[in-house]
């Protein structure tokens, strides 16, 4: 399976040179800030896509964007590789290295900078964690609404790299729709700024480029986001179904009446006795398919929503209907979904896949991937952020049976194929990296990608950035 999905060959150059970068990184950076020894490379080797590894050249931690700056003029004046690392929690090999690479991880820069209320906005630097932006702010009444289920460990960066999501990307946005402003390091070492604390901005909206780019365009080591003031009170409830499509059909059907709750999260049965044995957060697993819908708002605006939203289930078969009676249960419910993925590593190997679908077309996108998972023989949970039609399913399999892990591999294959022929697209959070990069073609025209890469390469000629990730490697403009 490692090598299924192929990398760009090596440089030869680069690496005859190995000792000679190594010292020259020494010099620019302090011991505690590189690393080179092969033992302890190990660590780099992979990311959340752990069925390919590639043990790096070296490893950079600078602690500064003046030592990001010098190592990326370096890097660009020996064309060495260069690929950008945050948490290392993408689950589609987005920070996986090669053999002919400097790993630049931004872990070390893991700074608040400013906390402006006044302004309603947080500068931080791109090491820091996503869920520690709103535990800083949580006592002066705020929130970062991105809240990915990898929150506790994601950073910034990586978050802007993807252009992660979250639950609670229903009502406030993702990653793009909070971020104001960075700095960001461009492949020759140039420092630039985009946005800034103001709304918007002058000029191209670069911003929007940058946030999504996977680490290929340069390396953000500063951002200003969006913070949010918490709501009067929040409730999630949990709506049980008889089977996956009734509960793809009721979502549908409340985004079409416009109601627009702060989430909507879908499990499956696989999913809910999974999340269930683990946190046991009291979903019900006597049904097929669970919602967890969560309104905020005062009592009487949480009350008229969820009395509409339960209508709407009524006429989808609804079995079960539980509102939550305490933070406390809340804080369960919500353990259980964000739990989720690491519950299923509990009882099997799995590839969590990262599709998005119109929500008129949920109900057969959910049909027709248990018909595939079924078709090769394997098992699927499926637990997603059903109100934007993001879907994640996880596709069990046994890691150690190069059958079992290429079938597992050809299921999501399928899968994503789906997505698109249904009119969605091949990621919604997760991004393309390697696991999706040879399907660009299927979602994608020739003059599409041809565009896309031409955007690319003005801002890394040499191709230099995140070289292997993204983008066909056939077809590519000569470096």
């Amino acid at each position: 399976m490692s090598d299924a999905i192929p990398f760009l060959a090596p440089r030869a150059d680069v690496l005859a040179r190995r000792a000679a970068i190594v010292a020259d990184l020494t010099d620019l950076l302090p011991p505690e800030c590189l690393i080179h020894q092969a033992r302890e490379l190990v660590p780099f080797e992979t990311d959340a896509f752990v069925s390919y590894h590639r043990l790096p050249l070296a490893v950079a931690l600078p602690r500064t964007t003046a030592e990001v700056s010098a190592v990326m003029r370096y890097c660009h004046r020996y064309g060495i590789p260069v690929v950008p690392r945050g948490a290392g929690t993408s689950l589609s090999g987005g920070a996986i290295p090669q053999e002919d690479a400097v790993v630049l991880g931004l872990s070390k820069m893991n700074s608040i900078l400013e906390i402006d209320l006044a302004n309603r906005v947080a500068v931080v630097q791109a090491g820091v964690t996503n869920l520690n932006i709103s535990e800083s702010v949580s006592a002066d009444g705020f929130f970062y609404a991105p809240d990915p289920s990898s929150q506790l460990a994601c950073t910034i960066g990586g978050n802007i790299g993807m252009n992660s999501g979250g639950a609670h990307c229903l009502k406030y946005g993702v990653t793009t729709n909070n971020l104001l402003g960075v700095r960001m390091v461009l492949v020759d070492g140039t420092v630039i700024e985009l946005g800034g604390k103001a709304l918007d901005a002058a000029g191209y909206d670069l911003l929007g480029l940058v946030c999504g780019h996977e680490g290929q365009l340069g390396i953000v080591t500063e951002a200003t986001v969006r913070l949010i003031a918490k709501p009067e009170g929040a409730r999630p409830v949990l709506f049980g179904f008889e089977s996956s499509e009734e509960a793809g059909a009721c979502v549908a059907d409340v985004i079409a009446a416009g109601i627009i709750p702060v989430a909507i999260e879908f499990m499956d049965k696989p999913a809910i006795e999974i999340c269930e044995a683990f946190a046991h957060a009291g979903y019900p697993l006597d049904v097929g398919a669970l919602l967890i819908v969560e309104v905020e708002g005062s009592e009487a605006e949480m009350d008229a929503t969820l009395k509409d939203v339960v209508e709407i289930a009524r006429r989808h078969g609804v079995k079960t209907v539980r509102e939550c009676q305490s933070a406390t249960e809340a804080a369960l419910i919500w353990k259980g979904r964000k739990s989720a993925f690491g519950a299923t590593g509990r009882i099997a190997d799995y590839i969590c896949m990262d599709g998005t679908v119109p929500l008129s077309q949920l109900s057969h996108v959910l049909k027709r991937t248990a018909e595939i998972v079924d078709h090769y023989g394997l098992r699927v949970a499926n637990v997603f952020h059903a109100g934007d039609g993001n879907m994640h399913p996880l596709i069990l399999f046994n890691a150690n049976d190069p059958q079992d892990a290429a079938r597992a591999e050809a299921a999501g294959n399928d899968i994503l194929k789906l997505c698109v022929d249904a009119g969605g697209c091949l990621t919604g959070e997760h991004g393309v990296g390697i696991e999706k990069r040879d399907l660009m073609r299927h979602q994608y025209s020739e003059a599409d990608l041809a565009q896309q890469m031409a955007v690319r390469a003005a801002f890394d000629p040499g191709w230099l950035l995140n070289p292997s990730k993204v983008f066909p490697l056939e077809g590519r403009p000569a470096a």
